[in-house]
């Protein structure tokens, strides 16, 4: 059986590309170090930011609605860095950059060492960004 290594790509479709730009090159481009490449495809133009392990793909939508976290479909994606300073300070430089995240704090009711901060895209998608808590590393390291 082939076991999944991790996610390629993930796309979003977007409302307004150049609005979706500004925003995502400030938390993946200048705050979490991702790099950027443009292409078009079907003759849509695509934004890519990638790093070493996947990549984050924006498409500009077809039609007009609002996200909705809580109808069928995404209701958030979590990015993940290594430690607990990681996450204080993607947060300290959000905030910094004009984008409304949350401050970084510790969450115990989900698990003992699980820091995060939230925050939306200008489409309303929400993100977030946690640390590689113990569970998940001894999940990975003993599998």
């Amino acid at each position: 059986m082939a076991e999944i290594t991790g996610i390629d790509h993930i796309y979003l479709t977007v409302s307004d590309l150049e609005r979706s730009e500004v925003f995502y090159d400030q938390v993946l481009l200048n705050a979490l170090g991702f790099r950027k490449s443009k292409f078009a495809l079907g003759g849509d133009p695509h934004i890519q930011y990638f790093n070493r392990h996947f990549g984050f793909v924006l498409r500009p939508a077809r039609h007009s609605a609002s996200h909705d976290s809580y109808a069928p479909g995404l209701h958030h994606f979590c990015l993940r860095v290594d430690a607990i300073e990681d996450v204080f300070a993607l947060a300290q430089t959000l905030i910094a950059a004009g984008i409304a995240a949350t401050p970084a704090k510790l969450y115990p009711e989900y698990a003992a060492d699980y820091c995060a901060t939230y925050f939306s895209d200008p489409d309303g998608i929400r993100l977030e960004v946690t640390n590689f808590r113990q569970e998940r590393r001894d999940r990975h390291d003993h599998w």
